[in-house]
């Protein structure tokens, strides 16, 4: 006892009790997946507040000094059944609220199990090890402070926890800016209790009540063709009238109300007021219609491909092993797994993180959590290890059910997602993301972090070739840029099933209006060979500002591969826009090859006999400002209204020469898949590549420092904020954007002699790396998506795997029987080696 009480009093000041914005990693170790359950228990540095498996606890204390940790121990154990529920658990009641563990919301599965915890403190290197219940005969002041700090430690909520929202409401409405300024025409409208009908067509469900001047109209058409006409959203357009409340929903209680201005659903805390304008008594109405929520509760609900994508109706071999690692969901994160299984069965992907793995783990920060290389190998290592990768822990009474047989219990990467989505709008929410997005995402963090080593990102590195001809004159203007994704369009008129696909339009059609079930889904059957010759084909650019005319003429866009990376990345564009810009997801099966060649889209730059354009930029300029556009305001306030990014909008109306907002709408339509399509507007000419708009403002020291710390020099740190208005997270953007361009100019700066001594080291590539090769492809992967839209549904992958092809689906690893290879969204085709 009396060695225990010196090891305790000798690091007695080292231990710190959690305060408010401290991060308790007590549920998963930094380097592994391990965690309080795991074989060795978890242990949490008493100083730092981070946890450790068994097999790195002592390398931090060698590297930090940090002697003393908390271990705690976790074994589960089934839960006793409660007698008095012996009758059996009541049904499950429908959800009624868009929302997760809240009154009337989805419910959140209760836990069958429950744990015996063993809690202790460890000091190192003697291996000392004191029970909680231990501490007796050490003075009291001794005893309190570290009874407080282990108490403070067990009930603090862990890091992981605070980035999940236990109950999510999607729900909450905020009270829109025009409830209690909402001009209301005197023009004596009034609407009857029932029998409503749209004003501009014969539509007698979802119709909405604009509460300006009492029009009523229908909603808008949604993804899968049903719902409106639109009307109710046109008349917005039309008369800028923001709030529009939904027949059927009125009760006393409220009733969903529209902002088309806010584009959103809020709150009108003058409702009733506004209501009574057109002599509607909400105290009398009756609900008749479904609410939005439950509109979208019910789309939740729906089965449509999702069979099909996850091989449901077939019996699925379990696969268990290195390689075969499922993933847990952490909440709509299935965009994420999907994307790391396939990146993880890379070869430069494992030798950049995981055989480099103990390299990365020694140079790490002191706060592994937050180091992007230190997780991703942690990543890697979970994934390909095998470590695990077993069968779920059954309860070992039951038999699992069909759905639960090849469940894993997989791996969290819960640190791994909060540093990756951290600062981002969208990633470091719990809502569903596109998985393209977030492939480009997770490329541009590796960019970041791999400016001077080994990039595994060079697998899909491209160069695109743009032609740009102008048919007036007949000259040309070639440009270059990288890439690493190929876009492939769908071209919906070369379907080979149309007689079919007219014939099911009608039979729907028909079971709409007389309310009965749809016929059978017939899906368009389009060749992949179509969608390579769309690809290819010249687009006609019109109201294109020619430098050898000085004038709009009309071009042709010939878009070319001017190298071949290894592994190319194929997005089917399957979510696009209607006519009537409402976004929409078409169903379509492309049976993709095997094996593909897509030689014939080499490019060939300049060829004999062709003349380049002059490279003038547009003359839109101002004489005392010269870099600084005058552009059609009307027009940016339209397009802005439509819901589109302000930058990308002024890029839009610059692009297109102020020709109106059909041009700028079309521009916006052509390049909303363009990487930097929502970045400031950037224009080339008087200062070389990256000039911009001129800020007047000086970027602050602290800015610069920051990006000069990531590896640039000052002069491009410099660049980047004055094009960005000194924003510093839209400079690192910008010039990663832009590296290319900053890369060349640092180079000729050198090759002129120009501040050579204190630039960059001799090293310094001009343009971006890629690979090139024979454009011969071998299909070894693809991400498919089930739902309506990108954000929403459920993702899972399939890759081939030691010549058999096998199925992803979070934590659920299973050979394939029936891989749905014409359904998917993202393919990823290897090179075959010449």
């Amino acid at each position: 006892m009396a060695e225990l009480s010196e090891a305790l009093l000798s690091v007695l000041p080292a231990i710190r009790v959690p305060k408010a914005g401290d991060r308790v990693h007590k549920e998963e170790c930094a380097f592994s997946f391990d965690t309080p359950e795991s074989d060795g228990g978890l242990y949490i540095c008493m100083n730092t507040f981070l946890g450790f498996g068994k097999q790195y606890v002592e390398k931090y204390y060698g590297k930090t000094g940090h002697r003393v940790y908390l271990h705690l121990k976790r074994t589960r154990k089934l839960k006793e059944e409660d007698s008095s529920s012996s009758a059996g658990d009541p049904p499950r009641k429908k959800p009624t609220r868009l929302a997760i563990g809240i009154e009337g919301g989805f419910d959140i599965p209760e836990e069958k199990f429950e744990y015996d915890e063993d809690v202790k403190i460890v000091i190192f290197p003697e291996h000392l090890e004191i029970p909680r219940d231990g501490l007796e005969g050490l003075p009291d002041m001794v005893q309190d402070r570290i009874a407080s700090a282990i108490e403070a430690i067990l009930t603090a909520d862990s890091a992981s926890r605070k980035q999940e929202v236990q109950a999510w409401d999607g729900e909450v409405r905020r009270v829109s800016k025009h409830a209690f300024s909402l001009n209301q025409l005197q023009n004596s409208v009034r609407i009857p209790p029932c029998g409503w009908k749209c004003n501009k067509c014969d539509m007698r469900e979802n119709l909405w009540l604009n509460m300006t001047d009492g029009s009523i109209l229908c909603g808008r058409r949604y993804f899968d063709g049903s719902g409106g006409n639109n009307h109710a959203v046109e008349h917005y357009r039309e008369t800028g009238y923001p709030l529009a409340v939904k027949l059927g929903t009125i009760t006393p209680d409220g009733a969903d109300v529209y902002s088309y201005d806010e584009d959103d659903m809020v709150l009108d805390p003058s409702l009733a007021e506004h209501l009574a304008h057109f002599g509607i008594d909400m105290l009398k109405m009756q609900k008749t219609d479904k609410t939005m929520t439950e509109l979208e509760i019910d789309m939740n609900q729906r089965i449509g491909e999702w069979e099909l994508i996850q091989e449901s109706g077939v019996q699925l071999k379990p696969l268990y092993g290195p390689g075969y690692t499922g993933i847990r969901n952490l909440g709509n994160s299935c965009y994420l797994n999907s994307v790391v299984q396939v990146l993880f069965s890379i070869p430069d992907f494992q030798r950049k993180y995981v055989d480099k793995l103990e390299k990365i783990f020694q140079s790490a920060p002191t706060d592994p959590t937050q180091d992007f290389s230190t997780q991703v190998a942690k990543l890697g290592h979970g994934l390909l290890s095998g470590e695990y990768s077993k069968p779920a822990s059954g309860d070992g009474e039951q038999q699992p059910d069909q759905n639960q047989k090849g469940m894993q219990d997989g791996i969290a990467p819960r640190m791994f997602k909060s540093l990756i989505g951290k600062g981002h709008p969208e990633f470091s929410t719990n809502r569903q993301q596109d998985a393209q997005e977030f492939f480009l995402h997770f490329i541009n963090m590796v960019e970041r972090n791999c400016r001077s080593s080994e990039n595994p990102n060079e697998v899909f590195r491209f160069l695109v070739e743009e032609k740009l001809k102008c048919l007036a004159t007949e000259k040309v203007k070639y440009t270059q840029r990288v890439d690493y994704i190929m876009q492939l369009p769908v071209p919906m008129d070369a379907a080979l099933n149309k007689d079919e696909l007219v014939e099911y339009e009608e039979r729907k059609r028909q079971a709409e209006e007389e309310k009965q079930p749809l016929p059978e889904l017939v899906r368009a059957k389009v060749p992949f060979s179509s969608c390579l010759e769309a690809y290819g084909a010249p687009e006609q650019v019109d109201d294109f500002w020619s430098t050898a005319l000085q004038a709009k003429s009309v071009a042709l866009k010939t878009t070319r591969f001017a190298s071949f990376p290894d592994y190319l990345v194929i997005q089917i564009k399957k979510f696009t826009f209607g006519l009537d810009w409402v976004p929409k997801k078409l169903d379509v099966s492309i049976e993709m090859p095997e094996e593909l060649d897509i030689s014939t889209l080499q490019g060939t730059g300049l060829q004999a006999g062709e003349e380049e354009m002059p490279d003038i930029a547009p003359p839109l300029v101002t004489p005392d400002e010269p870099k600084a556009p005058m552009l059609d305001e009307s027009v940016i306030i339209q397009l802005v209204e439509m819901g589109f990014p302000m930058d990308a909008c002024r890029k839009a109306v610059y692009y297109t020469g102020n020709s109106g907002a059909e041009a700028a709408m079309n521009w916006i339509m052509s390049h909303m898949d363009d990487p930097d399509f929502a970045n400031p507007l950037v224009l080339s000419g008087s200062s070389g590549p990256g000039s911009t708009i001129i800020c007047p403002d000086p970027p602050s020291e602290d800015s610069v420092a920051t990006i000069v710390s990531m590896g640039f020099s000052r002069d491009q740190a410099m660049k980047a904020l004055r094009a960005t208005s000194n924003s510093l997270e839209r400079a690192v953007d910008w010039i990663f954007s832009h590296i290319d361009d900053l890369d060349a100019e640092a180079a000729m700066d050198i090759s002129e002699g120009r501040s050579a001594a204190e630039s960059i080291s001799e090293s310094v590539p001009v343009g971006p790396k890629v690979r090139d090769g024979p454009g011969k492809y071998r299909l070894f992967a693809f991400i498919s998506h089930m739902g309506t839209s990108t954000m929403c549904g459920h993702y899972v992958c399939h890759i081939k795997k030691d010549g058999r092809w096998v199925i992803y689906n979070d934590q659920k690893v299973c050979a394939s029987e029936k891989p749905p290879k014409d359904l998917g969204y993202i393919y990823f085709y290897q090179r075959i080696p010449s």
